[in-house]
């Protein structure tokens, strides 16, 4: 089940965030900062998780800036990958930009998560450059990849229930 991201889940995705990011992890603070943009009238960004058993799984979110949308970050457990839970969270995010406006989307992939870069690929992400030294301390380039009209890409998924 995925839901709206909540201040009590900063300590489990940020243990996940560190197992799965181990030279370049998110700190608390950096969650916290996110999140504090998340609700309201003049709310800019959308944080997700997701929940199998009680156990959180997978999060995601994205920061809406005038008319461009921005996939900050994507993480699915060890144990879910290649079930789909990246495409669902994806799925929601695209939506949010949907709902903020956002006539394109971007994001940046380390250029060695071949994994990732295949699933932003199949919903229509285009690459468009890189970030040299993107990724600190291990100095790994970042390939920036965008969508245009991020409206088509959600358009005909099945509706995924969001509690919050």
């Amino acid at each position: 089940m995925l839901r709206e991201m909540r201040w009590w889940d900063i300590d489990p995705v940020f243990e996940l965030e560190k197992d799965l990011f181990p030279e370049d992890a998110w700190s608390r603070g950096m969650f916290w900062s996110e999140l504090a943009h998340s609700r309201g009238a003049g709310a800019t960004r959308r944080y997700v998780v997701a929940e199998e058993d009680g156990k959180l799984v997978g999060y995601g979110g994205l920061v809406a800036s005038g008319d461009v949308g921005d996939v900050q970050t994507i993480a699915v457990d060890r144990d879910h990958w290649g079930t789909g839970l990246g495409a669902t969270l994806l799925t929601e995010l695209l939506r949010a930009a949907t709902a903020f406006e956002c006539a394109e989307v971007l994001l940046e992939c380390r250029v060695d998560n071949v994994r990732a870069q295949k699933l932003y690929e199949r919903f229509g992400f285009e690459p468009i450059g890189f970030r040299r030294g993107y990724y600190q301390p291990g100095n790994v380039d970042a390939l920036v990849m965008r969508l245009q009209d991020p409206s088509t890409s959600v358009q005909g998924t099945q509706g995924t229930e969001i509690n919050g």
